[in-house]
């Protein structure tokens, strides 16, 4: 576990959410709460997080929608305990479950609403930090077919996947998706106008049959290059980070 000593405290959508996070290892910055503004839960609704780190995406979620039934999976039992020590901190109620997702615990499986993701995405083989908390939450271990999958076997019928990963791992999860996912929408992120799009957000729907749409990227920040020390952000993106605002406009 982390000691205190260890940990920073940090202020997400402007200060509406406060979470603990190690000073040395994985910490969250922009894909999860990008991820929790792309989730279109109501309110009364049931959100599994599969590999909720500290918490910061679903509690991003909880802090927009209010009154939802939270549960979150995390492999890594230090950062299981700072996901609910966030949790209770910041006056919401979240089941936290500490497991594997190929295995999931059986507190987990039934059916939920929405379940959202944001899997490990650099390949193993370079490793990205010689910490081995933030290694394995950074790093590929488990296949992205397999986060689909165990995603689509917690969905109820008519429930949505959201789901954040690197562009390049779109063939993945399309393919993973098979018949039991349609209605996908794919959201290009690009950090600025006129750039490759690095990261997506799939939404998919458990027995959708509506037609496969790649809507108009999302651009981050202003600018051609980044020009110094500062925020650069869009207006919109900054709506989305700092506002708590959802993406619903981008996906309708």
């Amino acid at each position: 576990m982390f000691a205190d000593a260890d940990l920073s405290r940090d202020k997400f959508l402007c200060g509406r959410l406060h979470l603990w996070q190690p000073i040395k290892g994985y910490r969250a910055a922009t894909d999860p709460v990008l991820l929790a503004a792309a989730c279109p839960a109501r309110s009364g609704q049931s959100v599994l997080e599969l590999g909720c780190g500290v918490g910061a995406a679903i509690l991003c979620l909880a802090t927009r929608v209010p009154d939802l039934r939270l549960s979150g999976l995390e492999l890594q039992p230090a950062y299981a305990a700072l996901a609910a020590r966030n949790a209770t901190e910041n006056g919401i109620a979240l089941q936290v479950e500490t497991g594997d997702l190929a295995d999931m615990p059986r507190a987990l499986r039934h059916d939920f609403d929405h379940v959202i993701a944001n899997p490990p995405y650099y390949p193993r083989g370079g490793t990205p930090s010689p910490i081995a908390a933030r290694a394995t939450a950074l790093q590929i271990e488990t296949p992205l077919a397999v986060w689909v999958q165990a995603a689509t076997r917690r969905l109820a019928p008519g429930g949505w996947l959201t789901l954040i990963c690197g562009a390049d791992g779109l063939p993945q999860v399309l393919a993973a998706m098979g018949t039991k996912l349609g209605s996908a929408s794919v959201l290009p992120l690009t950090p600025r106008a006129g750039k490759p799009a690095l990261r997506i957000i799939l939404r998919a729907r458990k027995t959708g049959r509506g037609a496969f749409r790649l809507l108009a990227p999302f651009v981050i920040h202003d600018g051609p290059a980044h020009d110094g020390d500062r925020e650069s952000y869009t207006p919109r993106a900054n709506d989305v980070l700092r506002n708590g605002a959802d993406l619903s406009a981008e996906f309708s």
